[in-house]
């Protein structure tokens, strides 16, 4: 049995070696494996939390307060934009990302089901979308909101125009 082994920074063609990071490197090399790719925190934070928001059974993300500031940011001319990656925090490594969320589940819905619905659909969406592995979701239910909670806010929104 003959086994090929490239040493790095001796010998032959130094341009072949192959580097566990970043691939094979060189002219010879698939254009896919050359370079870096480096993905924002905010970018991820961003995925999640539009996979979290289709799932059945989430009204919203973020605290209270979260949700509170928010609103007033949005009001302001420039300040709004924030809102996707509102009650999202991520930890994004090399090859790795973890996601926290603070979720507000509709009055009625199994929340275990919920929770797993939104893991499930965040994994699959952030792991498509960057390649990066999901080590973790963890979800923390906030609230719940309730059907009669928007029939009592809306008037207020509408006294002033």
């Amino acid at each position: 049995m003959t086994e090929n082994i490239t040493s790095v920074g001796g010998g032959g063609r130094p341009d072949t070696g192959v580097s566990a990071l970043k691939g094979r490197t060189g002219a010879g090399a698939p254009a896919e494996t050359r370079g870096k790719t480096t993905i924002a925190d905010g970018v991820v934070a961003k995925i999640a939390g539009m996979a979290a928001r289709e799932v059945p059974g989430i009204y919203s993300l973020g605290g209270g307060m979260a949700r509170a500031f928010g609103a007033m940011r949005e009001r302001v001319p420039g300040g709004g934009g924030g809102g996707v990656a509102r009650g999202v925090k991520v930890e994004v490594g090399e090859r790795q990302a973890a996601v926290d969320l603070d979720v507000v589940v509709e009055y009625g819905v199994s929340i275990v089901d919920v929770a797993g619905a939104v893991r499930t659909n965040v994994i699959s969406a952030v792991e498509r979308m960057t390649g990066l592995e999901v080590v973790e979701v963890n979800i923390a239910v906030d609230d719940v909101h309730l059907p009669d909670e928007e029939e009592e806010a809306a008037p207020d929104e509408g006294r002033v125009r």
